[in-house]
């Protein structure tokens, strides 16, 4: 097959060198999106008196052909083509003739692929958000059941303070809808287009590039022709955001991974997100979770792939970009691939809160209480927190809890204390009077849960 470059070279490339320098294998889930921009382009120079106005409703026609039996599944990408620009236009060419030479006038595959790689990553953040609102959803629905269920709260892994199933459950529904966020705003700084840029330095021919601009979605076109082609900020801007992503819910593996430890037992997972062992006959692993955490490192990878890919190149337009778009699409099939798994793997997740309770009586998460019980009855703070630290040490020593100590060794230590102390450490009290903004009482995690219901719905 005939390169579009071949006039100025004439020995053809080594047969190796040939599939080494081959993009079709990646760029070629861009088909649609190259169809689509070279339709605009033809509508442009029609429009503009480059082509005649015959050339440019026959290629717009051909190319909507083309574009038809690749969705119909009746016409393939050529494998052999050196990438998805060549395979398009050839195929055009071999179908109008001399028509379709002339739809790459005033444009440069430069343009071409940068156009088509945004509008590529604009569907596909709109399918990541979709994904991530799933989940959103799901864990909506799970912390509205079990928005009272005592749950211990852990700092440095160590018990501290009561919070709710529910309330936990929010802290990663509010980290996903900064994630829809950050993909937001990626999608709306790269919606500017290059088509127009040409190889680096625009064109000689009058072309409006506000009419492609306008056909393809975008906001405007580039501003500066090199940037136009060379920018990729867009796209470490949405590996940053997948990484950032991929991080929350690698935190929460992590945490599902503990919670159906033995250890913990705080849920159990549906058999159907989990797996067994070849050699052990009781295990139930989580390896839905583990996969989960092990692949961020490889979104991370990607992130940084792309990082060390640009940090030394020129200005404007450098081979080394063909490189941009697996690692791209690498990480998007990646997160795509979690967030799939991660909704009925949470929305099958089964809590055990009878287990989070019994965890809960047993780490002392009410000391904060106790000492808050001292403070409304006149005791400094700073004192009060010294007071229960000596209490709950004595507690340790005497194999005895805050609910069990009696209360004439409550004022050994202060006076102050009286029977209505019990009520003010009982656990389900502790939790029902976290009602600050954000807390963990079960008014609160249900406004939280409606707030992010209203986002979904918006």
């Amino acid at each position: 097959m005939a390169k579009l470059w071949s006039g100025r070279l004439h020995s053809g490339l080594d047969a190796a060198a040939e599939d080494f320098n081959a993009s079709i294998r990646v760029d070629a889930r861009m088909v649609r999106e190259d169809i689509e921009g070279s339709v605009a382009h033809a509508a442009m120079l029609g429009a503009c008196g480059i082509l005649t106005p015959e050339d440019a409703a026959l290629i717009r026609k051909t190319l909507n052909e083309i574009r038809a039996e690749i969705e119909a599944g009746t016409l393939a990408v050529d494998p052999a083509a050196e990438d998805v620009h060549t395979f398009v236009e050839q195929e055009l060419t071999a179908r109008i003739g001399e028509a379709g030479k002339r739809l790459h006038t005033a444009r440069s595959r430069n343009d071409q692929v940068a156009t088509d790689f945004r509008m590529h990553l604009r569907g596909e953040i709109a399918g990541v958000r979709e994904l991530a609102k799933k989940l959103v959803a799901a864990l909506c629905d799970k912390a509205e059941v079990y928005a009272d269920a005592i749950l211990p709260g852990y700092t440095h892994l160590q018990r501290a303070q009561p919070v709710s199933f529910g309330h936990h459950l929010m802290a990663y529904a509010f980290m996903l809808r900064r994630d829809c966020s950050r993909l937001s705003d990626c999608a709306r700084r790269m919606n500017e287009s290059p088509l127009g840029s040409g190889a680096l330095a625009g064109t000689t021919f009058p072309i409006d590039r506000a009419i492609t601009a306008g056909l393809l979605g975008f906001d405007a076109p580039c501003r500066n022709s090199m940037d136009g082609v060379s920018d990729r900020d867009f796209a470490v801007e949405l590996l940053s955001a997948l990484s950032i992503l991929m991080m929350h819910l690698s935190r929460f593996s992590e945490e599902i991974i503990l919670w159906c430890s033995w250890e913990f037992k705080f849920v159990e997972l549906s058999d159907a997100f989990s797996t067994g062992s070849s050699i052990m006959p009781q295990k139930k692993n989580p390896d839905i979770a583990e996969l989960v955490r092990g692949k961020t490192g490889r979104v991370y990878g990607d992130l940084v792939t792309l990082l060390t890919l640009l940090k030394g190149l020129p200005l404007a337009y450098n081979k080394d970009m063909q490189e941009d778009k697996e690692a791209v699409f690498d990480a998007l099939d990646t997160v795509k691939a979690s967030l799939t798994v991660f909704s009925p793997m949470v929305e099958t997740m089964r809590p055990l809160p009878e287990k989070m309770r019994a965890a809960a009586a047993g780490g002392f998460i009410n000391a904060t209480d106790c000492a808050d019980y001292l403070v409304s009855k006149g005791a400094a703070f700073r004192d009060a927190y010294r007071t229960t630290g000596d209490l709950v040490a004595y507690c340790i020593a005497k194999g005895l809890t805050l609910e069990t100590l009696p209360l004439a060794a409550y004022r050994t230590f202060d006076p102050r204390f009286g029977e209505d102390v019990f009520e003010a450490i009982r656990l389900e009290n502790c939790l029902a009077l976290r009602k600050s903004a954000g807390g963990p009482a079960k008014e609160s995690v249900l406004g939280q849960v409606e707030e992010m219901r209203a986002w979904l719905e918006g």
